[in-house]
């Protein structure tokens, strides 16, 4: 069983109210101790599921007080291991409506989720020498018809964390989160391009070798594995699991089309570039619109009522044009295997 720790550390009159609001919870073990200061340290051991309502609870009863400090920790083991998943969840009957806070799923905590991708959405140095690299090593696999080469350039590529940040913030209609993913983005994929289109015109790109051709023929079947890429990679991450794997399918579907792209582009073959560009397109469509559809089955939410109302909004938008840019790109794949 997935265990998280939480620590919190209030006034010591506060503690007595603090142990109350646990009592109703379907926690493990609850803690206290008296610290310097005046001040108690709560540890809370539970189950991760219960994370997320736990917390809220905590949030809104203790919402922005400088005397108050709550940190969420995973918990690697805990001996003895818990005989249960924590104390018996009261009946809807005896539950008051208030303390109804989110319906519990198999995930971490929105703030545990919010803090693991805000870190992979920041723009560094260090993400631009990846998007070079992998763009270096995809363009030899591409070049050579490798696939070994391919597959790691798709290890390399850091393209995981700003999209699956661009769906989070759209969920919770965080903007500073989403324009930070959506700059992340724009800088990594013109990066991406400009070296691509470089190398382009630097060396002769064979318009026949099959691993550049296989990206510039469309097909619904690229829709279906977009989709997939874009709704696994925010499963991986809700769940807490390991996201490598994950990271790989998303870089198969961005990096290679748009390497292609801008070698096309660089060595002059405008019509096969085209379908290289929508496959690109579809790709980045697919793997937000399905990020987006996932994390709201998954019921990520905001805390507040404000906020619930400004995500709404964002995520209607958000689903609108993704699906209308997504409707247009699937008639041009019609016309064009048609044609």
């Amino acid at each position: 069983m997935a265990l998280r720790l939480i620590e919190m550390v209030v006034p010591e009159g506060d503690a007595k109210e603090v142990k109350d609001l646990l009592q109703d919870q379907n926690v493990i073990d609850v803690w206290e101790e008296i610290i310097a200061g005046n001040q108690a340290r709560i540890k809370v051991l539970l189950p991760t599921k219960e994370t997320q309502a736990v917390l809220d609870l905590l949030e809104k009863r203790f919402y922005k007080r400088e005397d108050t400090r709550i940190i969420l920790l995973p918990v690697e083991a805990s001996i003895p291991r818990p005989e249960s998943e924590g104390k018996p969840s009261p009946s809807p009957q005896d539950t008051e409506p208030e303390k109804k806070l989110v319906k519990k799923t198999a995930r971490i905590s929105r703030e545990e989720l919010y803090s693991d991708i805000e870190q992979m959405t920041r723009f560094s140095w260090i993400f631009i020498v990846l998007i070079v690299l992998a763009s270096v090593v995809a363009s030899v696999g591409i070049l050579r018809n490798n696939v070994v080469f391919i597959i790691g350039a798709m290890v390399i590529a850091p393209v995981l964390g700003p999209n699956v940040g661009l769906s989070l913030g759209t969920t919770l209609g965080d903007i500073k989160l989403s324009r930070r993913a959506i700059e992340t983005i724009t800088i990594g994929i013109l990066t991406a391009l400009v070296f691509s289109i470089a190398i382009g015109l630097v060396f002769r790109v064979n318009p026949d070798i099959p691993e550049l051709v296989s990206r510039t023929k469309v097909n619904f079947g690229d829709i279906a594995l977009a989709l997939a890429a874009g709704s696994a990679a925010a499963l991986s991450l809700t769940t807490g699991l390991l996201s490598a794997l994950i990271g790989v399918m998303v870089a198969v579907a961005l990096l290679p089309p748009l390497v292609t792209l801008g070698m096309l582009i660089g060595s002059g073959y405008w019509e096969m570039a085209s379908g290289a560009l929508i496959l690109f397109l579809i790709n980045l469509i697919c793997i937000n619109l399905a990020g987006v559809v996932t994390f709201l089955a998954q019921g990520i939410r905001p805390l507040t009522w404000w906020e619930a109302d400004r995500a709404k909004k964002s995520t209607r938008i958000a689903i609108f044009l993704w699906t209308a840019l997504l409707a247009v790109l699937a008639v041009l794949i019609f016309f064009s295997q048609k044609g």
